[in-house]
């Protein structure tokens, strides 16, 4: 069996087309720890707004757009119609286990009871979507604040929040590695493998080659950060072809 590549995790994304406070209509902006997200648009047009180590950036999305961002990339997505995205995820299962904070304003991302409460979904359905929109909502209202204090020259709030964002999930980053080692890097041990046994003359491998075709989640999509979310089995038990 074999695990999508690169020890990735791959969704179809269908952007909020709901507007926040501030009138764009759009997702929860965050930010991921360890792990880099890459956006592949598929439909409609929008746009990529990002808070990292340059500032404030609107990076537009469009049918054929591929961009991605790295660890502490603050990011919103925007949607001005349609916007849709094949999401690709480096380590797959870590951002799962709680790789991403939220932007919510910094008197809740310095406790992490307020946190949890604000980013809670809660458990019935039937509530979920308007929870989804309230915690959106927060998450706008605190990249605002750091957004505007960039665009005046201010770092200390986006600094306050990075320090915030890594003491909050600073215990359950103890099981991360291990995340890593059982994935991306698994894999990567793999490919090692293969090349160098066919260096070395030996091809043995090549007799196992096999279609792999991921299972869709079932039933509604679920309700994620920044739109509502269909995934996908791109483990090791994905269903192989026969």
């Amino acid at each position: 069996m074999s695990a999508f590549p690169g020890g990735t995790s791959l969704s179809h994304l269908d952007v909020y087309d709901s507007a926040a406070g501030d009138g764009v209509c759009g997702g929860s902006p965050h930010l991921h720890l360890v792990s880099t997200e890459a956006y592949v648009v598929i439909a409609g047009e929008g746009a990529l707004q990002t808070i990292d180590g340059d500032g404030f950036r609107e990076t537009p999305l469009r049918a054929g757009t591929v961009v991605w961002f790295t660890p502490g990339t603050i990011h919103r997505a925007v949607n001005r119609g349609g916007l849709r995205v094949v999401v690709l995820m480096s380590n797959a299962g870590l951002p799962e286990a709680g790789d991403a904070v939220m932007t919510f304003p910094a008197e809740i991302v310095a406790d992490a009871a307020a946190y949890a409460e604000a980013a809670s979904l809660g458990d019935d359905d039937e509530g979920r979507a308007g929870r989804a929109q309230r915690r959106r909502d927060l998450a706008v209202a605190g990249f605002d604040v750091l957004r505007d204090a960039l665009l005046t020259g201010d770092r200390a709030p986006l600094d306050a929040f990075m320090a915030a964002s890594a003491a909050l999930v600073r215990e359950r980053a103890a099981g991360w590695a291990e995340l890593v080692r059982r994935g991306p890097l698994a894999d990567a041990q793999r490919s090692i493998a293969l090349a160098e046994a066919i260096a070395a003359g030996e091809r043995r491998h090549l007799d196992g080659a096999r279609v792999h075709e991921a299972a869709a989640s079932v039933g509604n999509r679920r309700y994620g950060m920044c739109g509502l979310l269909r995934t996908y089995d791109v483990t090791s038990d994905a269903k192989e072809q026969k």
